[in-house]
């Protein structure tokens, strides 16, 4: 535009051109681009880059825009169409500009540089405000996950947590449950507080008559009347193993820990356990020092000897030495071992046999095999205590030994 206002008319009615410096000054204001011109008349090019091409004008704005390539550049274009009234009519004629594209492509770099910054710095603050805002809003939920995963296992009391009013529902639901499992255990445990004197009396009672029915004719007890006795002998051990058991499971705290002499629980089991060892023709005995210090619960530790030896007196054939071997297995360790100098057992016994050991308390027939109840019931009381227990064979072979590991310190729970 600036070089079409310097284009006038000769006297003999041609075209003269002067280039206003403020157009030079623009021409040269950019350094890293290049400027082509060129000015065409009526009869053609008066002066400028002649291959230069000129961009066509709109039909009524006269001015035209085009992006093209110059001798290998890309440049932006640029066309306006002016006229000049002269004493033989009108000239029209046009100028031509073309500028490289550098400046305008490091513009427009540095435009979508900044623009890209500022989004990602808007998204950054945009995702920690919803950091910010998620865990604010969930931290109720993180303190009822967090009372809820500190509570002992027999805690059935109300959650008494605050939470916001999205999570009562959900807290009044658990709170109900918790209730409802209040009043299960409870039955349970007062069913295996009381069916100790509902069952057991009777059953006593019915020996007391089988015992006065054999010695009222003067002579031994009658063979059909001594089978009676045994029978009752054995429900009533079984009766005491599914109490023991109820016990165990319904009792969510566990036993009390304390410190015990496990010489002495071992000794004292061994020697409950000879008369019956005796008449079935095994060799029951006890090999350890006098006094052992672990901890354990008692009665618990004593139950539990009593199933393996027993299971050992029960199931292994006449003529074989059973030992309960007692021993410190390390500064932190006290080890029982119920060892038994039987036959080798069959590998789909043994391993039967260990699989009771891993079993998930609750799970499965406790009932199958000839070992299921008695091994069910040491799995649970060795959960029960936290004690290890390992079942491997004997060094010649045969026979079996149970390894009961008890730590001689307590253990965080």
């Amino acid at each position: 535009m600036s070089i079409s206002e310097a284009v006038t008319v000769t006297a003999e009615g041609g075209i003269a051109i002067s280039i206003p410096f403020s157009a030079l000054d623009m021409l040269s204001s950019t350094a890293e681009d290049q400027v082509f011109y060129r000015i065409d008349g009526p009869d053609g090019l008066l002066t400028g880059y002649d291959d230069l091409a000129p961009v066509a004008q709109g039909q009524s704005s006269g001015i035209g825009l085009a992006d093209d390539r110059f001798r290998g550049i890309r440049v932006r274009k640029a066309t306006i169409l002016r006229e000049l009234t002269s004493s033989d009519g009108t000239l029209p004629f046009s100028v031509t500009v073309a500028e490289t594209t550098l400046a305008r492509d490091a513009l427009e770099q540095s435009i979508l540089t900044r623009s890209a910054l500022r989004l990602a710095l808007l998204i950054g603050g945009a995702a920690v405000v919803a950091w910010a805002a998620a865990t604010y809003a969930l931290r109720p939920l993180d303190r009822l996950s967090g009372s809820l995963a500190s509570r002992a296992p027999n805690d059935m009391t109300p959650i008494s947590a605050s939470a916001p009013a999205e999570l009562r529902p959900v807290l009044d639901a658990l709170n109900g449950y918790l209730a409802r499992l209040s009043i299960a255990m409870t039955t349970v445990q007062n069913f295996a507080s009381n069916a100790n004197h509902q069952i057991r009396t009777p059953l006593t009672v019915a020996r007391t008559q089988i015992a006065m029915a054999g010695k009222s004719g003067g002579k031994s007890q009658p063979q059909p009347l001594e089978r009676a006795d045994l029978a009752l002998i054995r429900i009533e051990r079984v009766l005491e193993q599914l109490l023991l058991l109820a016990r165990i499971q319904a009792t969510g705290s566990g036993p009390q820990l304390q410190e015990i002499d496990v010489a002495s629980v071992a000794a004292s089991v061994t020697a409950d356990l000879l008369p019956k060892a005796l008449s079935a023709g095994k060799d029951l005995g006890y090999d350890g020092p006098d006094r052992v210090l672990a901890i354990s619960e008692e009665v618990l530790l004593g139950e539990l000897l009593r199933n393996l030896v027993d299971n050992a007196i029960t199931h292994c054939p006449p003529n074989v030495a059973i030992t309960v071997h007692v021993y410190a297995a390390g500064p932190e360790s006290v080890c029982v071992d119920v060892v038994d100098t039987g036959p080798p057992v069959p590998d789909a016994q043994f391993n039967l046999l260990h699989d009771r050991l891993q079993s998930v308390p609750g799970q499965g027939d406790v009932r199958t095999g000839t070992r299921g109840l008695g091994l069910h019931i040491v799995s649970e009381i060795a959960q029960a205590l936290r004690i290890d227990l390992h079942l491997k064979r004997g060094e010649t072979g045969g026979g079996l030994i149970w390894t009961i590991g008890i730590p001689a310190r307590a253990r965080p729970a």
